[in-house]
């Protein structure tokens, strides 16, 4: 059960549970996330509940006695869904909609119905078509005795297949027709990637939390003029744009996804290849929302995704945005971070600051070494002049001595002519 394709806004009630180790105010500000979260699903938020467990119940998560306070508390308030902050196994949530007399779900399950809703490419909804079936498969059960009988009547009687294993084989087809069809997109991109890295583009990733305004940078710094919606996981399919540094070099920014606390495992892997553009960035540009007091957890969210696909060790740079809102609170977070830039993408303030930040970073990768190229090798010279910033060129003995500056690619590339470094 999701929450789309409904005529009506449901009426949700949260739950967040808190165990030994773990502070309320954590727990506090994740259901206050979760409210956000189904609000972005289309339903409205009639009530919460906390609780202090030592220790998930197997059978209901919350235990008996709690699912039955539940049960009475929807019926109150007339809710039609009970959502839990944590992911709940299979088992458990059966149970529960057998207490609660109503559908229960949990967080990952709203985020994957946002997903479903906001997805636009083809490549998006078969990644979230791929993410939500790999949830549903282990929840996959007949419901009423007919899904579970086997046929009957002549040439069909023997152990013939259920139906919940004829929907079980049937999902899986689908799965594998979805993963052919992403490895194929994924291989694009790849092949898309190598022509980048040959023609020496450099990169940039916008990468930060949900809503944090990774849209509007991207608009502030290139003039994409794409549509900007103050909801959760409003960007799904990235979006490439050029952008001129201050020395007039064009370089590639991407809007990728947004993260959250909690991002589903389903959704990292089905989104895999859409965020190989992070991980092969240059530089990674970190948006964060000054104005929210949380913003340190969710600095530390988005790294920690960032080290899932493989992009933790890609040079990052901070941008403070939305400081129009709280400059206070926008500045302390920035002295906790050095190095890092405050802006307003929305107003404009802080945005030229935040290109240059970016030249500056991403010439900080470059080194100036010295090559000697061969007189009869004109061509390697044209090449040392098309990759690199040559700082001076002279003619010496074994060949035209030049002072280039080169990225990592275009040292490795020339290595065989370079006497030095400096």
């Amino acid at each position: 059960m999701t929450l789309i394709d409904r005529s009506f806004r449901e009426r949700i009630v949260l739950v967040g549970v808190v165990f030994p180790g773990a502070s309320g105010e954590a727990v506090e500000s994740g259901l206050d996330e979760l409210a956000q979260l189904v609000s972005s699903a289309g339903a409205d938020v009639t009530g919460r509940v906390l609780q202090r467990r030592q220790q998930p119940d197997p059978a209901t998560y919350v235990g008996l006695g709690k699912a039955r306070e539940l049960h009475d508390l929807a019926e109150t308030l007339d809710a039609d869904t009970v959502v839990f902050d944590d992911e709940l196994s299979p088992a458990q949530q059966r149970n529960l909609e057998k207490i609660l007399g109503r559908t229960a779900i949990d967080r990952t399950a709203v985020i994957l119905d946002i997903f479903a809703q906001n997805a636009r490419s083809q490549e998006g909804k078969a990644q979230v078509e791929l993410a939500l079936l790999q949830y549903r498969l282990p929840r996959l059960r007949g419901r009423g005795g007919q899904l579970s009988q086997q046929a009957g009547g002549i040439g069909t009687r023997g152990p013939g297949e259920t139906q919940l294993e004829v929907d079980r084989r049937r999902l899986l087809r689908r799965m594998t027709k979805l993963q052919a069809e992403l490895r194929q997109v994924a291989s694009t991109r790849q092949t898309q990637a190598r022509w980048r890295e040959r023609s020496r583009q450099r990169t940039v990733s916008l990468v930060g939390y949900t809503n944090a305004g990774k849209s509007t940078v991207l608009n502030a710094v290139t003039d994409a003029h794409v549509v900007v919606a103050d909801r959760l996981f409003s960007t799904l399919d990235p979006r490439t744009r050029r952008m001129a540094l201050p020395g007039g070099e064009m370089v590639l920014v991407s809007d990728t996804v947004g993260f959250v606390r909690k991002l589903p495992h389903q959704l990292v892997e089905a989104f895999r290849s859409t965020l190989e553009v992070v991980s092969q960035a240059d530089l990674l540009v970190h948006v964060v929302d000054g104005s929210v007091p949380d913003a340190d957890q969710q600095i530390d969210a988005v790294r920690d995704v960032l080290a899932e696909i493989g992009a933790g060790e890609v040079p990052e740079l901070l941008a403070v945005n939305k400081a129009d809102r709280d400059p206070h609170a926008a500045a302390v977070l920035a002295q906790r971070y050095p190095g890092s830039v405050v802006l307003s993408a929305r107003g404009g303030s802080g945005v030229a600051e935040l290109v240059e930040a970016i030249g500056r970073r991403l010439r900080a990768a470059d080194v100036a070494v010295e090559l000697v190229v061969p007189f009869a090798r004109g061509d390697v010279l044209a090449a040392v002049h098309r990759e690199g910033d040559v700082v001076a060129e002279t003619h010496g003995e074994g060949g035209t001595v030049v002072h280039v500056v080169l990225d990592d690619v275009g040292r490795a590339r020339f290595s065989e002519y370079r006497v030095g470094s400096r």
